[in-house]
């Protein structure tokens, strides 16, 4: 009985101790955006600039300089004027830098069931796709993918927090598209 004692307290302590590290995730957190003041993780948006991000040709660029990323309403997958502004940057990275494609990913707050938010965040990432292409981006360098609901940015039950969550990212990458 004393060694069950002892394995129960060092396994809640272990737990326990697993559980307080902020940065196990990496730099940042689960996301790559977090405080980091050195900017070691930032992600895209965040408003440090690393070397990668200096080179035009580079993924790095694309996402902190670019935008990766545009948003959307409530139940939409209309671009705004906005959203039109940052894809026709990307088109136009994208056409310069053609040893790149591009995955689509369409995502949506946490309002709703797991089912309508795939088939919005599948809307959105198809939105974003086919502006591209009018852009002039071949489609055989795109793909989409959604996610729903499954990869929140925050999660919280505020509206502050569902606007970041409602939203297309271009993910880029050199070579040609997987399955």
């Amino acid at each position: 009985m004393k060694h069950i004692g002892k394995v129960i307290v060092l396994t809640a302590t272990l737990g326990l101790a697993a559980c307080s590290n902020p940065d196990r995730f990496g730099a940042g957190g689960a996301d790559g955006m977090g405080t980091d003041p050195y900017g070691a993780g930032a992600g895209a948006g965040m408003g440090q600039v690393t070397s990668g991000a200096l080179d035009p040709t580079t993924p790095a660029y694309f996402n902190q300089t670019i935008g990766d990323r545009v948003l959307f309403a409530v139940d939409t997958s209309t671009l705004s004027p906005q959203a039109r502004e940052t894809l026709t940057a990307q088109s136009n990275w994208l056409m310069q830098n053609p040893e790149f494609t591009a995955i689509v990913e369409g995502h949506a707050d946490e309002q709703g069931t797991r089912e309508y938010n795939l088939a919005l965040g599948e809307r959105r990432a198809n939105a974003v796709q086919d502006f591209l292409i009018a852009q002039g981006v071949p489609s055989t360098r795109l793909r989409t993918v959604s996610y729903g609901k499954e990869r929140p940015i925050e999660v919280c039950s505020d509206e502050a927090c569902y606007a970041k969550n409602r939203r297309a990212v271009t993910v880029v990458a050199a070579g040609g598209l997987t399955s």
